[in-house]
Formats: structure tokens, C-alpha cells, sequence
């Protein structure tokens, strides 16, 4: 009798992976960090990480926690005092008064989007999001059994989405809207009306509304613009099924902690605090003690210091770019990125950013990382760099397009 034949491992995959793109950021990463092996020196604008350090405050809690040593679980949603702490934070910084008991602390801002669509995305179910936008949100959904909705967009709605988007684009199956302001990759923000009147409209639709706000901290123009606003001071009053997500990741600058938060209805956070109880047990004990101790004067002193900083950044970053006749429409409002049309260089973002870090030792992001809409018309910067560096980055594209240029090797968008 022959043998059984092997069990071809390939058919153990769950289906859903095949809709699962890479994340391209990463990859870009990969091939500059291989590049850096090799001895080149690479500029690196394509990762959304804050290059300032953990602020001291927090640093001198987690050694001390570290001395004492007993590193044990927390409750599900967070400690107490954190909770009250974040919920301080929104009435002081943003006027925004809301009980500690909505507050969910989450093992980052991914653990914290991926608790609130666990919640209300079932199978078939339809969520609109914006194209451009964060690749891992419609991935969330995928893996849910859901079905991410993206919505075209451009710079006459400043790449978010409008009441006219909700209204033209909700079908039978549509549960919900996810928006975040400021927003990955564009930085741009939802005036206060438009998202009012989006969860106006959703809740006459009977859905949900989900706000990422994980850059809300770091909004710029604040002298003209004035302060920036919680969502939860503009939509709450229209809508019950209605989140905020955040994080301590950006304008904490507290990456690799891994710590966010949900302000959820308080008639869903049992709910949220099972779906973690059985997901990740508890937040990292040693992040949220960390994390706790960053709420005094100065170290919000610091962090509008550094706020003030990318702000300068952005500047240089917007200006440059235009003079070597990238697209930039609309000015980020806030975040750490600039969203560029490239297709005066090249139709192929992926190609592009490709030949751009073998040939001018700088790397970002393709446009096909965010969606479909013109994606590959489109480039992501990241201004998470030095302005030191962030010139040399911008002497060695302006070498490299004039390059480009004269070899004639540049594929402009007039040739598709």
C-alpha cells in the first residue's frame, strides 16, 4: 500500500488572507534596512514613528516599576487611575467632559480598533472608509468577515469623507462609517459641521461611527485654526453607537509601548471588556504605569514642544516638495505625513519609491499602500526626521529627479 500523500499545508490557510495585502511601509522598510547593510546611507521618511524619545516621566516610572519587579496583569480595560487620568486629559485639553468608566485602554490603537469591530462588524457587513486611508482598518474588517467599503476621495473634500460620500455610497449591507482627523496619509482633518452632520446622518441610518483621533494631539495651525476638537465634543450629541480611538503612540511619542484607548458608549464597555479579556487578558502593566506618569505640566510642556517641531517640519517639508513639482494640494493639518501626487515623475508610486531609494538613498511610501483611488499616482513622506536631515533628503530627490531628467528616464502621467 503506498503511503498517504502529504497534506498540502496551503489549504490550512483561512480564505480571508488572500484579500490581505502586505503592508508596504514595512517592506520599503526591508529593502532600506538591506541597502544599510550594505554600507548605504538611507534617509528615512517612510515610517509614521515620532523620532523623539519616551519622555523622561514615563521613563523613571517604568524603572521603577521595573526595581520593584511585580509586573502583573491590570483589569482588562485598563487601571483605574489611568482611566480617570485620560478622561481628566479630555476635559482639560480638549473641553470635552466624559466618565472614566468610557474609558478602555487597549493594547495600542490596532488592539483598540480591533475591539470595537469585533464588537459591530458581523459577516457581509459594510463599513465606509475613505480611499486614501490606513491600510490596516479595511484588513480589520476583512478578518472579521466584513466587507471595507472604500469611498473615493480627493483634494475637494481634502481627502476625508463628506455627508454627500455617506449618503451616495450606504447600500442595504452598509453598518457603519470609520473616518479619522487628522487622518494617515493625508493629515488632513474634518471640519467640525461636516462630522456633525456625518453622525447625523448615520444615526439616522441606525449605524455606528467610529473616529480615529490618534493624531488629534498633534494638529497644527492652532494660531489660526484655533485649539483642535474632540470628536466626542461634535458627534456625541447626534449619535449613540459612537467611539473614539486613541493612542499613546504619536503625540506621547510611545510607539513601541503599545498603548491606546476607546471612549465607548457606556452600555458597550462589558462588552469591549470581554472581547479583551479573552483577546490579550490586559494592556501591558508596564506601559500603562509608564504612560501614567506623562500626565503632569511639564512633560505636556514637552510635548507641544515637539508638536511645535514636526509643525516647523511640515513647513519645510510642503514647501520643498512643491518646488520640485510634486502635488500637494491641500496642507496637512496635522499628523506626522505629506500625501504627494508623484505622477509628474512616474505612473508607478511602487516603482518610483522603488528607484528612489536605490538611486537617491531616501525611502517612502507608495500610494498603493492606502487604497486604490489614484494610488499609484501618489507618494507618502514622513517628516519624522531631523530638519537636518529632512534637508538631505530633499538635496538628494532634487539630484535625483534633475537625473531622472536628463537621462529621460522620467515617465510623466501625459504618457499613460
Amino acid at each position: 500500500m503506498e503511503p498517504p500523500a502529504p497534506f498540502d499545508l496551503d489549504l490550512r490557510r483561512a480564505a480571508r488572507l488572500a484579500d490581505l495585502a502586505p503592508f508596504h511601509v514595512m517592506e520599503v522598510q526591508t529593502a532600506a534596512r538591506v541597502l544599510e547593510a550594505a554600507g548605504r546611507d538611507i534617509v528615512h521618511m517612510e515610517i509614521g514613528e515620532p523620532d523623539f524619545p519616551t519622555p523622561p516621566a514615563a521613563l523613571a516610572a517604568a524603572r521603577a516599576m521595573l526595581d520593584d519587579g511585580r509586573i502583573w496583569y491590570t483589569p482588562a480595560i485598563g487601571l483605574p487611575e489611568l482611566r480617570a487620568a485620560i478622561a481628566r486629559h479630555y476635559a482639560e485639553d480638549f473641553g470635552v467632559e466624559i466618565a472614566p468608566s468610557r474609558v478602555v485602554v487597549t493594547a495600542g490603537s490596532s488592539a483598540a480598533l480591533l475591539l470595537v469591530l469585533s464588537l459591530l462588524v458581523d459577516r457581509d457587513d459594510e463599513l465606509l472608509q475613505a480611499d486614501p486611508g490606513y491600510p490596516c482598518n479595511r484588513h480589520f474588517v476583512r478578518v472579521l468577515e466584513g466587507r471595507p467599503v472604500g469611498v473615493p476621495v480627493d483634494a475637494a473634500s481634502a481627502y476625508q469623507l463628506t455627508t454627500g460620500h455617506v449618503n451616495e455610497h450606504w447600500r442595504e449591507r452598509t453598518r457603519g462609517v470609520l473616518v479619522a482627523s487628522p487622518s494617515n496619509p493625508t493629515g488632513t482633518t474634518i471640519p467640525p459641521a461636516e462630522l456633525a452632520d456625518i453622525a447625523r446622518v448615520v444615526r439616522e441610518r441606525r449605524g455606528f461611527l467610529v473616529v480615529d483621533e490618534i493624531y488629534l494631539g498633534l494638529t497644527y495651525d492652532q494660531d489660526v485654526l484655533g485649539p483642535p476638537r474632540s470628536a466626542l465634543s461634535i458627534a456625541a450629541p447626534h449619535l449613540d453607537e459612537f467611539y473614539v480611538v486613541s493612542s499613546f503612540s504619536k503625540y506621547f511619542a510611545m510607539t513601541g509601548w503599545r498603548l491606546g484607548w476607546i471612549v465607548a458608549p457606556e452600555h458597550r464597555v462589558r462588552d469591549l471588556e470581554t472581547l479583551a479579556q479573552n483577546l490579550y487578558i490586559s494592556p501591558p502593566t508596564l506601559a500603562q504605569r509608564a504612560a501614567l506618569a506623562c500626565f503632569t505640566p511639564e512633560t505636556f510642556a514637552l510635548l507641544e514642544s515637539q508638536r511645535c517641531e514636526l509643525e516647523a517640519r511640515r513647513d519645510r517639508l510642503v514647501a520643498a516638495l512643491r518646488r520640485l513639482s510634486f502635488g500637494v494640494p491641500v496642507i496637512p493639518r496635522g499628523g506626522l505625513f505629506v500625501y504627494a501626487d508623484s505622477s509628474a515623475f512616474d505612473v508607478d508610486s511602487e516603482r518610483f519609491c522603488r528607484d528612489a531609494l536605490e538611486g537617491a538613498g531616501v525611502a517612502f511610501t507608495p500610494g498603493i499602500d492606502f487604497g486604490v483611488h489614484r494610488a499609484s499616482d501618489h507618494v507618502r513622506f514622513a517628516y519624522t526626521l531631523s530638519r537636518e536631515r529632512l534637508d538631505e533628503a530633499i538635496a538628494r530627490l532634487t539630484r535625483f529627479l534633475a537625473a531622472r531628467e536628463r537621462d529621460g528616464s522620467r515617465t510623466s502621467g501625459a504618457a499613460r
